[in-house]
């Protein structure tokens, strides 16, 4: 059984639901299919052109309360980063040494840039994530700024778009779409009561249980 994940490395929601979503896939034996996408393309594909959260200072305001709220809730830190520029990040799902680590790199990605405050374009940064997961720091930092990536990463984000996706963080389970942290329990619902058509629809028959490759150790979006 698999569960889509489709987030943006600027968003504090997906943070949040990445570390909720790992808890639930190891509480029920679900792997993670994880896709970075592009969250303004996604936005502007469904004619949302208005200002961010993040330009809405009263909604701000407001948002940093509720997103310690939810950081107390699930006992993690949470960090506003200097700036949100996470196209770099983004694209490094994709490099090949990451295929069978996208769990562990989605969650060291996260964890610097939530749980630390740590820029996502911050100079340094791909150089931390490839000491981390052990990988060559020269062939990683050579990928996210090629071609190759670009592609790729603009390849998901239309996939992502044909899908109806249209903010992050947003689940599938089969046909089943859920869009936001606070959602999540909608997902564990389904998941406990195992009478949803779309765990029918999820692909498999029997249950996967999480691989190193596909989970993590370990609202919406601003």
């Amino acid at each position: 059984m698999i569960v889509d994940f489709y987030f943006d490395f600027l968003s504090p929601f997906s943070y949040l639901a990445n570390h909720r979503l790992s808890k639930l896939a190891h509480d029920y034996s679900f792997s993670i299919r994880y896709y970075a996408i592009d969250l303004a393309r996604v936005k502007i594909a469904i004619g949302n052109v208005g200002p961010s959260n993040r330009d809405l200072i009263v909604k701000l305001d407001y948002l940093k309360v509720d997103l310690q709220r939810w950081a107390e809730l699930y006992e993690i830190p949470l960090v506003f980063p200097a700036n949100y520029n996470s196209r770099r990040m983004n694209t490094g799902l994709y490099y090949s040494g990451a295929m069978a680590q996208t769990g562990a790199y989605v969650n060291v990605v996260f964890n610097a840039v939530w749980g630390d405050g740590i820029a996502p374009d911050l100079e340094s940064l791909p150089a931390l994530v490839s000491e981390k997961l052990g990988w060559d720091r020269s062939a990683f930092e050579d990928f996210i700024s090629s071609d190759a990536a670009t592609n790729a990463y603009d390849e998901h984000t239309q996939a992502a778009i044909e899908r109806k996706v249209f903010g992050v963080p947003t689940m599938f389970l089969g046909d089943q779409m859920w869009w936001g942290n606070d959602r999540l329990f909608m997902l564990e619902n389904t998941l406990r009561c195992g009478c949803s058509a779309g765990i029918a629809a999820a692909g498999e028959t029997g249950v996967k249980p999480v691989t190193e490759g596909d989970g993590n150790q370990s609202g919406n979006s601003p």
